[in-house]
C-alpha cells in the first residue's frame, strides 16, 4: 500500500528526529544536558528527538553548536523546511487532472537561472512537442485514472517551455540513448519529437547531450531527476516526486549529474544518434 502524504510527512520528521538524536550520542550529552546548555524546559530536547514538536531553524542550530556539529546544521534546517513538501503523491496532486501541476512549475522555472535535467526514459517536458506531450500525458492520465483536462495539460506545457528562450537561463540537458528510441505515440509522433530536439540543439541557452548505449558506464542509468540552480533536486518515481533541499544531497545529485554528462556525447555525435534513430522510424 503506498504511504499517504501524512505519513510521508511524519517520516520525514522522524528521520530529522533521529539525526539529532545521532549528534547528541556522538558529543556525549544527554538529552537533559542538551535542554540546560540551550536554556529550554528539559522536557523540549525529549519532545525534539522523538518528533513530537517539529524544532525551528533556530533550535536546529543551538542543537547542532551545543553538540558540536555546527557544520550539519544547513542540512537539517533543510529537511526540517522540506518535510511538508518533501514527497508529493501524483494521485494526490493529479486529482483534478494534470494542467495545475504543470502550471505549478512556472514559478520555479522561471526563478531557476541553471537547470540541470536528467532523463532516462521520456523526453524531457520542455523539450516536449505537442503531440509526444499529447500521447504521454494520455497515458499517464490512463495509468493514474486522473481526470481527462489532456488538452489543457499539454497548451500548460508548451506554455511554461517559453523559458528556454526567454531570460536569463542555462539548460544542460541529458537524456539516455533509449530516450531516443522508446516509441511514445505513432512513427510520425516519434520522428516529429526526434526532429525537435535537433532544432532545440541550435539554441544558445541549451545543452543537450546523449548518453550512447555504448558508453564506458561511470554511472549507472539514474531515475529521471532534475537540479535547479544548487536550492533544490526533484527526482520523479512512479508514485511521487521526492523534493531534495538538503545541501549535501542536492549536491550528490549535481555529482551525479556531472559523471553523466562525462559520459555523453554532443554536437555532432549526439546529431548522428538522433538522426540514427529518426532511421529507424520507417
Amino acid at each position: 500500500m503506498a504511504r499517504s502524504p501524512s505519513s510521508s510527512v511524519q517520516t520525514a520528521r522522524e528521520a530529522l528526529a533521529a539525526r539529532l538524536r545521532e549528534v547528541r550520542l556522538d558529543a556525549g550529552l544527554t538529552a537533559r544536558e542538551v535542554a540546560l546548555q540551550a536554556g529550554w524546559h528539559p522536557s523540549k530536547a525529549s519532545r525534539l528527538e522523538n518528533a513530537i514538536t517539529p524544532p525551528s531553524d533556530a533550535d536546529i542550530r543551538a542543537w547542532c553548536g551545543i553538540c558540536g556539529a555546527g557544520d550539519q546544521a544547513a542540512d537539517f534546517i533543510a529537511a526540517s523546511r522540506s518535510a511538508e513538501s518533501m514527497y508529493v503523491e501524483w494521485r494526490r496532486v493529479q486529482r483534478t487532472g494534470l494542467r495545475r501541476l504543470q502550471e505549478s512549475y512556472v514559478p520555479l522555472f522561471e526563478r531557476t537561472r541553471t537547470f540541470r535535467i536528467y532523463c532516462s526514459n521520456v523526453v524531457p517536458g520542455l523539450l516536449q512537442t505537442p503531440a509526444y506531450a499529447t500521447a504521454l500525458l494520455s497515458e499517464i492520465t490512463d495509468f493514474r485514472q486522473s481526470p481527462n483536462d489532456v488538452t489543457e495539460a499539454v497548451a500548460a506545457r508548451m506554455d511554461r517551455a517559453r523559458v528556454l528562450r526567454q531570460g536569463d537561463h542555462r539548460f544542460a540537458i541529458l537524456v539516455e540513448e533509449a530516450v531516443l528510441r522508446y516509441r511514445m505515440g505513432d512513427a510520425e509522433v516519434m520522428a516529429g519529437q526526434l526532429g525537435h530536439l535537433l532544432s532545440i540543439m541550435s539554441l544558445p541557452a541549451v545543452s543537450l547531450g546523449v548518453v550512447p548505449f555504448t558508453a564506458f558506464r561511470g554511472m549507472w542509468p539514474l531515475e529521471t531527476f532534475s537540479v535547479y540552480d544548487s536550492e533544490q533536486a526533484q527526482v520523479e518515481l512512479l508514485t511521487a516526486a521526492v523534493n531534495v533541499t538538503a545541501p549535501s544531497e542536492v549536491a550528490q545529485y549535481a555529482t551525479a549529474f556531472d559523471q553523466l554528462s562525462e559520459m555523453a556525447v554532443y554536437g555532432s555525435p549526439a546529431r548522428a544518434l538522433i538522426a540514427e534513430a529518426i532511421g529507424t522510424l520507417g
